[in-house]
């Protein structure tokens, strides 16, 4: 039997018999999407290629923002019916990072609740784009935030913290307004046929939060979410970096059809066999090799005996040969990704 590489990650998420493991770099990491190497890597492996909607489901058509530029900072400016939110980033040519967060106080989070809500327009046309350049040669997903990543983002890393702290109903009431934004959204998206998402922002409270954040905050939360996603007949695919064998038995009640990227030690703490053992079929795994640690840099023969070690740990079925999900590899690590997609070990009859 020959599959697709549509074909073999759908296959692979629902358990069921693939030709080979499937080998599914994230995205083209650091390729030009127009090279050479790019298209072969498209062709001969079974990438998972992200392509969004714009706008997004928190902010909606009628807040009045305004974006200025001075230097490398962009200043964002939210008008309220109780005065202005501000918001600033950075760019260094290297990366950006947020440097002033928008809600500095309880007072600011009222003010952003007190925002006019329209939901934004919604144009999908990326997406199916995306979806009909790739066609059968890999599966593109469409990013969706879920309702934690909403307080987590407007908030720094510290005060979303002490806010689940001192401040519990308010980033409950945060995160609610956001779930009911985002259902809104999903809903949206899967009627225009839209058919398989990313769902980013629970590891914002896996990782800052701890277990009891995760269950206040995700758990109920996300499930409607992938409830959503299912009834329409669409995809749920999971994302979450950081620890997360304590997590295990939460992610199978979410119900998503796979999760990335199970990072290994000494970068995450994800034992495959321990974390099949507990979920059984209940959620396909993605991973677990990291783009720049292992893929970018080791020889191929490195990446190969590493990749056939996670593929016994992981089994046959409802495992697929990835990397750190984020698409921070280069042309070495494009290069390593073809190589394991050529290795007969990887054949269902090898």
């Amino acid at each position: 039997m020959s599959m697709t590489s549509h074909e073999r990650l759908l296959a692979a998420m629902r358990f069921e018999k693939v030709d080979r493991i499937p080998v599914a770099p994230f995205g083209l990491g650091h390729l030009a999407h127009d090279s050479e190497l790019a298209r072969e890597l498209i062709e001969k492996t079974d990438p998972f290629i992200e392509a969004g909607a714009p706008h997004g489901p928190f902010w909606g058509s009628s807040c009045d923002m305004t974006m200025t530029q001075e230097g490398n900072t962009t200043t964002t400016v939210v008008s309220t019916p109780r005065g202005e939110l501000v918001m600033r980033n950075r760019n260094t040519g290297v990366t950006s990072a947020c440097v002033e967060y928008m809600l500095k106080s309880p007072d600011d989070a009222e003010k952003f609740l007190e925002i006019k809500f329209t939901p934004p327009e919604l144009d999908a046309s990326h997406f199916h784009g995306k979806k009909q350049f790739i066609g059968d040669e890999g599966l593109v997903l469409c990013p969706i935030p879920d309702a934690v990543l909403m307080p987590a983002i407007l908030l720094s890393p510290n005060d979303f913290c002490l806010w689940w702290a001192d401040y519990p109903d308010l980033i409950m009431e945060l995160t609610r307004v956001a779930s009911e934004r985002t259902n809104d959204w999903a809903k949206r998206l899967c009627e225009d046929g839209v058919d398989a998402f990313r769902i980013v922002g629970g590891e914002y409270a896996s990782v800052e939060l701890g277990p009891k954040g995760f269950d206040a905050l995700v758990l109920e939360q996300d499930k409607e979410l992938v409830d959503i996603i299912h009834s329409h007949g669409a995809i749920a695919y999971y994302h979450n970096h950081g620890p997360i064998m304590k997590y295990l038995s939460r992610f199978c009640a979410i119900g998503m059809d796979a999760l990335d990227p199970l990072e290994a030690p000494p970068w995450g703490d994800a034992d495959l066999r321990a974390a099949r053992a507990e979920c059984g079929d209940k959620v396909a795994f993605v991973g677990n090799l990291d783009d720049m640690e292992i893929v970018d840099k080791l020889s191929a023969a490195e990446v190969e005996a590493i990749a056939l070690e996670r593929i016994e740990a992981g089994g046959d079925r409802g495992f697929i040969l990835g990397g750190t999900a984020s698409a921070t590899y280069s042309e070495r690590g494009a290069r390593n990704f073809i190589h394991l997609a050529s290795l007969e070990k990887l054949s269902a009859d090898s």
